[in-house]
């Protein structure tokens, strides 16, 4: 007993020194055929399998047992595929156990295991990608499967497997099954009513082939005049739009309302004229909603009145005029304006460059040469063009006052031109200027004159300059100082010099400062200052 353990002990020390040395081995050079491997394996591969029999890593994690069926998907990529998509017979699969690979398909019982455990006449379709109905239950597999092609290559469309069947000759393209079902090849449906064009009243009575013959069925027109041109009594005159006017429930019947479905309703006359009289041709093609489009013939104004005859005509009759000048426009009509005629006025057309300005008619009338603007109104009325002629000269630059008020206009307005007139006090008293100050105190009279009356005047020198007058300074003409012609405004030297030079005896030894010695009240009164 104690020889045969020893012989254990000694037989498991070997074993072990065999696997250490082949571990070794394995590690040294693990892209080579591994001895000890061969030892382990369980079984010979199957046929399918047999090149990879020499590098278990093509199928084997060392350490990681789980990690087989990561192998065998790297290699199967249309199962893995499947996997990931959860789609087709591996896809589908949620049992945990038998979602390793290895659960199903067995390796290491020889070359000629079967690792692919698959009964057909057991086998549940409903577990991939196309579950089989009506006909198609009833079906053997290899109707479908070629015995040289995979099962997952068989189509899963029907033009895969009824090609020949098809009556229309690829016509109406590859979706068999928006018109056929699984129970029976020739029984057919289609719903219309999906398409862009649902069949409604009478359409649905038409046999397919009167608007689909020769089964064509792809691009078909959809527009009434296609079937219908035989039924077009209108000559095309009312062009294509047959739907506008007719329906599905009967050819004859039309419901077209003139005033409802367009945007010009017939009225009076118009609703009893017939179609064609405004309708030269196709009724929705360059048709005007314009009276002068048909009732040109009748203008008697020969264009001058422009075309918007609605103005002035009405529908009951052509020859009755609503037009009212004051009403219906912004220039009402006052005065002799009541008696002229309209084309007076309106040379063209009525609408167009009409301007409410007087000077567009009387611009010949215009005695001022257009120099007192357009605004004649503010003169001139409707009674008369020259009698009854008001002007508010407020208005103006120059308002009038006191003596001014009374002054006739030919005093200042030598001319009908009456913007050239001079707004300057000197433009009309030069006269009296150049009498009394002789140009010496320059163009702006207004400083002491005022309307009231010329010799009339008042003037501040001590606020209104800046050379206040005291002493002697007081009582001076004011000619004595202002001696020179001023042409504009009054620029004068308020040195004491600048009138005092004879009055200096020093001969301007003691410079031009006389203020610092002299005073106002006496030139000889003397005031030293330091």
């Amino acid at each position: 007993m104690l020889q045969t353990y020893s012989q254990c002990i000694r037989s498991f020390c070997a074993y072990a020194s065999l696997l250490l040395l082949a571990v070794s081995f394995s590690q040294a050079n693990a892209s080579t055929f591994d001895p000890f491997e061969r030892l382990v394996m369980p079984g010979k591969l199957s046929t399918a399998h047999v090149k990879y029999e020499k590098d278990c890593s093509k199928c084997h994690k060392k350490f990681k047992k789980g990690g087989q069926s990561d192998l065998c998907l790297d290699c199967h990529k249309e199962v893995a595929k499947d996997v990931k998509a959860k789609k087709g017979l591996h896809g589908k699969i949620t049992n945990i156990q038998s979602r390793k690979c290895s659960g199903c398909h067995h390796e290491h019982r020889g070359r000629n295991a079967n690792i692919v455990p698959f009964d057909r006449d057991t086998f549940d379709h409903t577990r991939t990608n196309f579950e089989l109905h009506g006909t198609h239950a009833r079906l053997v597999c290899a109707d479908c499967h070629d015995s040289k092609e995979k099962y997952r290559k068989a189509s899963q469309k029907c033009v895969g497997c009824h090609e020949e069947d098809d009556a229309h000759h690829k016509r109406l393209g590859k979706k068999c099954n928006d018109c056929h079902v699984e129970t029976i090849w020739g029984e057919a449906f289609f719903n219309h009513e999906k398409t862009d064009f649902p069949l409604k009243a009478m359409h649905r009575n038409v046999r397919c082939i009167e608007c689909h013959p020769n089964e064509r069925y792809e691009n078909t027109p959809k527009v009434c005049i296609t079937c219908h041109k035989l039924d077009d009594v209108h000559n095309k005159n009312n062009g294509k739009k047959c739907e506008k006017c007719h329906t599905e429930q009967m050819w004859s019947e039309v419901k077209f309302d003139h005033d409802k479905d367009t945007k010009y309703k017939l009225e009076n006359r118009h609703a009893i004229v017939d179609c064609q009289a405004c309708h030269k041709g196709d009724v929705y093609k360059s048709i005007k909603h314009d009276c002068y489009v048909c009732h040109k013939n009748e203008d008697s104004h020969n264009t001058l009145f422009g075309k918007k005859c609605k103005s002035c005509h009405v529908t009951k009759s052509w020859t009755k005029i609503k037009f009212r000048h004051d009403s219906d426009t912004d220039f009402e009509l006052k005065g002799k304006h009541k008696k002229v005629a309209c084309i007076a006025c309106h040379p063209g057309d009525v609408y167009k460059d009409l301007e409410f300005v007087c000077v567009s008619c009387h611009k010949q009338d215009d005695a001022h040469e257009g120099k007192e603007g357009d605004k004649c109104e503010q003169c001139h009325n409707e009674k008369s063009w020259v009698d009854q002629v008001f002007f508010d000269h407020d208005l103006t630059a120059f308002p009038l006052l006191d003596a001014h008020v009374i002054t006739a206009c030919e005093e200042c307005h030598m001319s009908s031109v009456y913007q050239d007139a001079d707004v300057e006090c000197s433009a009309c008293h030069m006269k009296d200027d150049r009498h009394f100050h002789k140009e010496r105190l320059g163009r702006n009279c207004g400083l002491c004159h005022n309307a009231n009356s010329w010799r009339k005047w008042v003037f501040d020198h001590d606020k209104q300059t800046d050379y206040k007058l005291d002493g002697a300074h007081v009582g001076l003409e004011c000619h004595a100082c202002h001696q020179k012609v001023v042409k504009k405004e009054i620029k004068l030297d308020s040195k004491c010099v600048s009138c005092h030079e004879t009055d200096d005896h020093h001969n301007g030894a003691f410079g031009p400062d006389c203020e610092r010695c002299h005073a106002t009240d006496s030139f000889k009164n003397l005031r030293l200052r330091r």
